[in-house]
């Protein structure tokens, strides 16, 4: 009796990792992924080749839509963003806005509405979303802006924190204080496709 309910236990706790790492839906290679966001998305500094987009397509196999456009605001990308929803085979967005609004020292808390909207946008559309925060950046270097976990917390929405203040902060990394250079870009993709694979997203 003792051994079957430790088989009853076992099983229990496979079928919960199980559920676990499947909570989204794997992509085909007939799907999707939009990469929207500003000059970090776009690529700015480095050739088309080299931007994360690019590099993550060829990591991944899969389409991916280079959505950046650059010095933009989530102000502008909430407004651009409905057109690319409409295609039937995105099925996941990387988001990844706030750069120019805090150079801009536009209102935060703007932003994280924007954000939120967003990311709302998208999931009605049946849209999976990855969430990259961006640092602050100032004079005195870069810091963790707390917005972006409180958004993802709030949509319940994976969040890629940390990644680019890695980069920024590295000067072999980055082409200006806010910028990476060709491996920054390459560093992106691998961390972004880490992330794709840690939640299901990509097998490989």
């Amino acid at each position: 009796m003792k051994y079957i309910i430790m088989a009853i236990l076992v099983v229990l706790a496979l079928l919960t990792l199980t559920k676990k790492e499947t909570k989204y839906m794997q992509l085909t290679k007939n799907d999707t992924i939009l990469a929207f966001g500003d000059s970090l998305t776009y690529g700015f500094g480095v050739i088309t080749s080299e931007s994360y987009p690019t590099l993550l397509s060829k990591i991944t196999g899969l389409k991916v839509i280079n959505a950046g456009i650059n010095g933009e605001t989530s102000e502008e990308g909430l407004k651009r963003l409905p057109k690319f929803l409409e295609d039937p085979s995105v099925k996941l967005m990387i988001l990844c806005f706030g750069g120019n609004d805090i150079l801009q020292r536009r209102s935060k808390e703007v932003l994280k509405q924007n954000l939120k909207t967003m990311i709302q946008m998208a999931k009605k559309k049946n849209i999976d979303v990855l969430l990259i925060s961006v640092p602050n950046i100032s004079l005195f270097g870069l810091s963790p802006l707390p917005l972006y976990e409180k958004v993802a917390e709030e949509e319940d929405t994976p969040l890629l924190s940390g990644m680019l203040a890695d980069i920024l902060s590295q000067p072999s990394l980055k082409n200006d204080q806010i910028h990476p250079n060709a491996s920054g870009y390459k560093e992106m993709a691998e961390r972004i496709h880490e992330m794709l694979k840690e939640y299901g997203w990509t097998a490989n």
